[in-house]
């Protein structure tokens, strides 16, 4: 089990991922950025409005096997997946979908949500539950998100491994309406979303999505990574917003992923030695 001072070695963190770097600027310098041109930012915007989501493929040119294993790695000695967060690898992706998010939300900041997953087949594991990010009140009257979740696999994500489930705006009766706690789709609505290393999932936080439990007979565990993002010129939904030009240094990145797992009990199940240690570290 590791100890709290173990977490804050910054040091020890670098030898247990030897390839992976932490508070270097060059990697966000050097990864490769996503700028949509005028009629793609427009027929995203629209996607995310109508159907709640949209998919993309966009190459970073990082390793994410390597980004991958390190988190199955840290799955196997017992380190909860999250702590990869500590590591510019895992920030720097959302970084290069800057133009992105501008053209959707125009002036934003990162929400303090974050998750990284090691859905495990042999384990019997699963996503997360059904469910809304922040539901009808993320949505402004006409229908543009005033936060988004992204969402990038670094493995591959299919139907046996988990991939994640969406139930399309214009399909669900409820959405968008303070009655968003039902679940009145037609089953035949859903949509599996199979999806490959480096695909970027966005969706608003209004639509219902989830990941799907894991079968034996997946060839490897779905590892995966979910970052929220906000509008700046509506009231915070959770504080504090990250300004998204402007990596966090190491000790901000620990605190913010001892209140992940603080934060997400309620959507798996946390060990008690953890939970302490997490507590210790939100301060």
């Amino acid at each position: 089990m590791l100890t709290v001072a173990q977490l804050k070695d910054r040091d020890g963190w670098r030898t247990r991922a030897p390839d992976l770097h932490i508070g270097e600027d060059a990697v966000f310098r050097d990864v490769r950025a996503f700028r949509p041109d005028h009629q793609q930012a427009a027929d995203l915007g629209a996607r995310i409005k109508d159907e709640g989501y949209f998919q993309i493929r966009h190459d970073t040119g990082l390793d994410l096997s390597l980004m991958a294993d390190t988190v199955r790695r840290f799955s196997d000695q017992g380190i909860s997946p999250v702590f990869a967060f500590l590591f510019d690898e895992f920030w720097a992706p959302f970084h290069a979908l800057d133009a992105l998010y501008g053209s959707i939300l125009g002036g934003y900041g990162m929400l303090p949500h974050c998750w990284v997953w090691n859905v495990d087949p042999q384990k019997g594991d699963a996503g997360w539950n059904p469910h809304r990010d922040m539901g009808h009140v993320s949505l402004r009257p006409d229908g543009s998100p005033i936060a988004i979740t992204t969402w990038i696999p670094l493995s591959e994500a299919n139907p046996l491994n988990s991939c994640m489930y969406m139930v399309p705006a214009h399909a669900d009766p409820v959405y968008g309406t303070p009655r968003d706690s039902e679940k009145l789709f037609e089953l035949p609505s859903i949509r599996a979303l199979p999806a490959q290393p480096g695909d970027v999932l966005v969706w608003n936080q209004a639509v219902l999505h989830w990941g799907s439990r894991s079968s034996p007979r997946a060839e490897q565990s779905r590892v995966s990574m979910a970052f929220e993002f906000q509008r700046t010129d509506s009231p915070a939904f959770a504080q504090p917003i990250i300004p998204p030009d402007k990596p966090l240094p190491f000790e901000a990145r620990l605190k913010l992923i001892a209140r992940q797992v603080l934060q997400y009990r309620h959507m798996y199940r946390v060990d008690r030695h953890v939970e302490q240690l997490a507590l210790e570290l939100a301060g």
